[in-house]
């Protein structure tokens, strides 16, 4: 069963640019997962984050453009399309359900990697 964002129009347009996925690559999915963790832990599980509901750029990082699309990107997003309740702090169970949101959508649109460059040329 997919997620109701699945359905939203603006959801939906999200994509992995060329430069998205050489990054995916250079770095490795368990370096991208802790790079997820880390950002969801400062700028989400706060109970009232800085700049809430602008604090998640459209593009810039693999993570940021996949909390767009799985609508894991403030407070308010959270609350109406997860029901993940605003104003505390998230919990553990918590930040490791939007990292796997995350880490699932960036596995499904990344698509076959294995003949990607190891190198950093598209930077």
């Amino acid at each position: 069963m997919k997620p109701r964002f699945a359905a939203s129009s603006f959801r939906s347009r999200f994509r992995l640019r060329e430069q998205d996925r050489s990054y995916i690559v250079l770095k490795g999915w368990g370096e991208i997962r802790s790079q997820a963790r880390r950002i969801i832990r400062e700028r989400l599980a706060p109970a009232e984050p800085e700049n809430d509901g602008r604090q998640t750029p459209m593009r810039g990082h693999v993570v940021f453009i996949a909390q767009h699309a799985t609508a894991t990107c403030c407070r308010g997003c959270l609350f109406k399309w997860h029901s993940i309740v605003p104003h505390k702090e998230l919990t553990e169970d918590e930040i490791e359900y939007v990292v796997e949101m995350i880490f699932c959508w960036l596995q499904d649109h990344a698509g076959d990697l294995s003949n990607y460059p190891q190198t950093p040329d598209l930077f």
